[in-house]
C-alpha cells in the first residue's frame, strides 16, 4: 500500500489517557504506522511520551499548530480507538470512519470532496475524557478473541487468563516470557500424568490452557506481534501435547494393565509430531490457498478445549478413554489435513501437466 502523511491532533491531557497500558497518542501513532502511513506529525500543546512508539522506532514530529494540507493526509482530529485495519480501508477509499452505529468519528482524508463513510469493521470509539477512556478500555478488552478459541476458551480460559493479561500490561513482561511459562506448566502437567496423579495433572493442565490465552492478548494489547512470538506458541503447544500424551500412557500403564497404554502413548505423541509435520508444510502455503475447511483445522490446533474432558475422565477415573481417543483420533486429524493439503496441490500439478500436453 502507497504511504500517505498522517496528522494526529490530540491535547496533551485526552493523549496522556492511558488504555490498557498505553497512551491514547501513543496506540494512534503505532496504529497508523501500521497502516503504512508516514511521516506522522503531532499536533498537540505538549506530546506526552510515546513509549510503544519509540521501541518500534517509529518516527515522529511535533508541531504547535495545524499545518496546511497540500495533498491528501489521514487526519485523526481528536482521541480515538481505532483498529490499524480500518486507518487503512479509510486510507484506501479516501473516507471518514464511523462507528458501528454510524456515527461519525475524527478520523478522515483530507481531500477536496467529501469522501464516503467507512463504518469500521474493527473497534472504533472516541474519547474525549476519563470516562469515555474507561468505556473504550472495557470495550476493548471485550473484544478480543481467537479464531481458535472454542466454548472452553471463550466462557473459561479466556475470562480467567484476562485477569492476568490486565495486571501484566503495566509490567516489563513480554508475550514470549508468558509463553514460555505456559510451556513449562503444560510440561509439569506430564510429570504428575506420569506418576499416577491424573486429578492433579488434568488441573495443572487446565492451568496451562488458561495461561497459553494470555500471550496473545499481551502480544495484540502491546503492539508486540511477532513471527518469533507465533511460532513459539504454536511449537509450545505440541511440546506440551507430545509429553502430556507420553506421560499419559506412562501414568496409566502403571495403574491399569488391561489397557495397552504404552502403546496408546506413543501413538498419540508420534501423532503429535506428524500433525505438527503437516501443520508446518500447510502454514508454508498462503493462507488464500488453502481451502476454508483447512483454514479452519489450521486454527483448531490451537484449541485446547479438549483439556476439560481430559479432566472429567480423570475425576471419573476413566482416564483411559482419553487415551483411546489420543491415540486413534490424532491419526485422524493429520490424515484429515494431509489430505486437505494434498488435494488442491495435486489437482494443480495435475491441470498442468494435462495443460503442456
Amino acid at each position: 500500500m502507497k504511504k500517505i502523511p498522517a496528522v494526529l491532533v490530540c491535547d496533551a491531557k485526552t493523549g496522556s489517557l492511558k488504555i490498557a497500558g498505553l497512551t491514547v497518542l501513543d496506540r494512534l501513532v503505532v496504529s497508523a504506522h501500521r497502516a503504512y502511513c508516514g511521516p506522522i506529525t503531532i499536533v498537540s500543546d505538549a506530546t506526552p511520551r510515546l513509549a510503544r512508539a519509540e521501541e518500534l522506532q517509529i518516527e515522529t514530529s511535533s508541531v504547535p499548530a495545524l499545518p496546511a494540507f497540500p495533498d491528501p493526509v489521514l487526519l485523526i482530529d481528536g482521541g480515538v480507538l481505532v483498529e490499524p485495519s480500518d486507518l487503512e480501508r479509510v486510507i484506501e477509499h479516501g473516507g471518514q470512519l464511523a462507528a458501528a452505529n454510524g456515527s461519525l468519528l475524527p478520523v478522515r482524508v483530507t481531500t477536496p470532496k467529501a469522501g464516503p463513510v467507512i463504518v469500521a469493521h474493527g473497534l472504533a470509539v472516541a474519547i474525549v475524557n476519563e470516562v469515555s477512556a474507561r468505556v473504550a478500555e472495557r470495550k476493548f478488552w471485550a473484544s478480543l478473541s481467537s479464531p481458535a478459541d472454542g466454548l472452553v476458551d471463550r466462557f473459561f480460559n479466556r475470562p480467567l487468563g484476562r485477569l492476568l493479561s490486565k495486571l501484566l500490561v503495566h509490567t516489563s513482561v513480554s508475550p514470549n516470557q508468558v509463553s514460555f511459562v505456559s510451556i513449562v506448566i503444560g510440561v509439569v502437567s506430564a510429570w504428575f500424568f506420569a506418576r499416577g496423579y491424573f486429578v492433579l495433572g488434568a488441573l495443572v493442565f487446565q492451568f496451562s490452557a488458561v495461561i497459553d490465552c494470555v500471550d496473545g492478548e499481551l502480544a495484540r494489547v502491546l503492539f508486540k506481534q511477532s513471527r518469533l512470538g507465533k511460532w513459539l506458541d504454536l511449537a509450545g503447544d505440541q511440546v506440551v501435547h507430545f509429553c502430556v500424551f507420553a506421560a499419559l500412557g506412562i501414568g496409566v500403564a502403571r495403574t491399569n494393565s488391561s489397557v495397552p497404554a504404552t502403546a496408546l502413548g506413543a501413538s498419540a505423541a508420534l501423532g503429535v509430531l506428524l500433525s505438527f509435520a503437516v501443520i508446518i508444510r500447510a502454514l508454508r502455503r498462503p493462507a488464500a490457498r488453502r481451502s476454508p475447511l483447512l483454514n479452519r483445522l489450521l486454527e483448531a490446533t490451537a484449541n485446547r478445549d479438549f483439556s476439560v474432558l481430559l479432566l472429567a475422565l480423570a475425576i471419573f477415573g476413566r482416564i483411559d478413554l482419553f487415551l483411546w481417543m489420543a491415540g486413534i483420533g490424532i491419526h485422524i486429524f493429520w490424515i484429515a489435513l494431509l489430505l486437505l493439503l494434498w488435494g488442491p496441490a495435486h489437482r494443480s500439478i495435475s491441470a498442468t501437466v494435462h495443460h503442456s500436453t
